[in-house]
């Protein structure tokens, strides 16, 4: 595959020259900034359209770190590979794609990019950057169809006059697209509550690379590297383990499994943590476990290639969050076989997670019940239950395959139209 690289005042962008689609069709897709959940997403669907997609920022190892992480860095895996893609010059004041700041992307380059491409349809991802609403604006004025992928969901904690301002505007504003590519069943409820029309939502589910995370789980089991990582961190080949992967931010109530450990314990059920990240609270989290005398790890921040042994590792991944849209590491663990513990805040829990089969879900902030759900997962794999096969099952239908097939489908339903 051929390439060339093109530099405009506007721009900075990669050309890739490469065989016919399978489609033709020709579709823009605008992001705030490369996000590694994304990048096996666009190279599916790039292998079924003449696909360009557009940066709004391209954050550097420091915004990185400001974005939660605490550590500098730079994702180990190619999250610009197998696709056109374009860096639109972000003017604003104070560039951040990651802060949530509607003013924190300006990208007026979209508008001659839309005229100039002759897309037969567009996608942004959300509409919460006014680079977003700057796309859709070109794409009404050339005609364009536009379509907006999103996640948002009603079972977060808001402002009343948000609550308010959002019920009279919403059910205006999103009439401004021409479809929504929808990741699961909140995101469904979310736009019905703001009365999108039913023949306007169209399902593409939330994905990450299931073979990848599942080969090098395999791999990392065929090389023993879980059994090394229990010598490492001091654990015994049975002891049960519980794993966090994730920012240490308050939104994602880490604290809980550490006050869950401190229950487990005066029922004599013995479990230990293993804490896969950085932020913040880390300090706080290392010294409300050694008050509390439980068993806790903390490994530190690790890159895409590393995560796939944890996984591995643990008996369930747990997602504590009071507020989380949908919860990519279940995915990130499922396609690894590991059975996953979410509060019922998480957005992925109607979707992938069957109490028994794939895990539990449990009332967000109870940490009794997120003891109970626990005691309940052990206990069962203790009598011998594998959940990794049903979680395989599950996690099949949530692929960057199935969301491209219905991608491309609702657009050509659309375009047809």
């Amino acid at each position: 595959m051929a390439s060339e690289t093109v530099n405009t005042p506007d721009t900075q962008a990669r050309k890739v020259v490469g065989p016919q689609v399978e489609t033709g069709l020709r579709v823009g897709f605008l992001i705030s900034h490369p996000i590694q959940y994304l990048s096996p997403l666009l190279r599916e669907l790039d292998s079924r359209v003449d696909l360009h997609v557009f940066y709004a920022h391209d954050p550097s190892p420091e915004q990185q770190a400001e974005a939660g992480f605490d550590v500098e860095f730079e994702w180990d895996t190619n999250l610009l590979g197998g696709y056109d893609y374009t860096f639109l010059e972000n003017k604003a004041q104070d560039p951040d794609a990651r802060a949530g700041s509607f003013f924190g992307c300006d990208t007026p380059g979209i508008y001659g990019q839309i005229r100039a491409d002759a897309f037969d349809a567009f996608i942004v991802n959300g509409w919460y950057l006014k680079s977003y609403w700057q796309a859709v604006w070109a794409c009404r004025r050339a005609g364009v169809p536009v379509f907006a992928r999103g996640d948002s969901q009603l079972h977060v904690p808001n402002q009343w006059w948000k609550r308010i301002a959002k019920r009279i505007g919403y059910p205006i504003l999103l009439r401004a697209f021409d479809g929504f590519l929808s990741v699961g069943a909140r995101f469904d409820e979310y736009l019905r509550h703001y009365r999108v029309p039913p023949n306007r939502i169209h399902r593409a589910p939330h994905a990450v690379d299931n073979s990848w995370f599942a080969s090098r789980a395999k791999k990392a089991e065929q090389e023993g590297r879980p059994r090394a990582l229990r010598d490492e961190l001091g654990l015994l080949p049975d002891d049960h383990i519980l794993l966090f992967v994730g920012k240490f931010i308050s939104v994602k109530r880490a604290e809980d499994i550490l006050r869950a450990l401190d229950v487990l314990e005066t029922r004599n059920v013995d479990v230990s943590a293993i804490y896969v990240g950085a932020g913040p609270q880390e300090k706080a989290l290392r010294s409300k476990a050694q008050r509390l005398g439980v068993s806790a790890h903390f490994v530190g921040f690790k890159n895409q290639s590393e995560l796939p042994a944890y996984y591995a590792l643990a008996d369930a991944l747990v997602l504590p969050s009071k507020s989380e849209t949908w919860g990519l590491v279940v995915n990130e663990a499922m396609a690894c076989g590991t059975p996953a513990i979410v509060s019922e805040a998480v957005g992925c829990r109607p979707d992938l997670i069957v109490d028994g089969e794939t895990g539990y879900g449990y009332p967000m902030g109870d940490v009794e019940a997120l003891a109970d759900v626990t005691q309940q997962l052990i206990a069962e794999r203790e009598q011998g239950h594998d959940f990794s096969a049903v979680v395989t099952r599950r996690i099949e239908g949530y692929s960057p395959e199935s969301a491209t097939k219905h991608i491309v489908k609702a657009i050509q339903s659309v375009v047809s139209a």
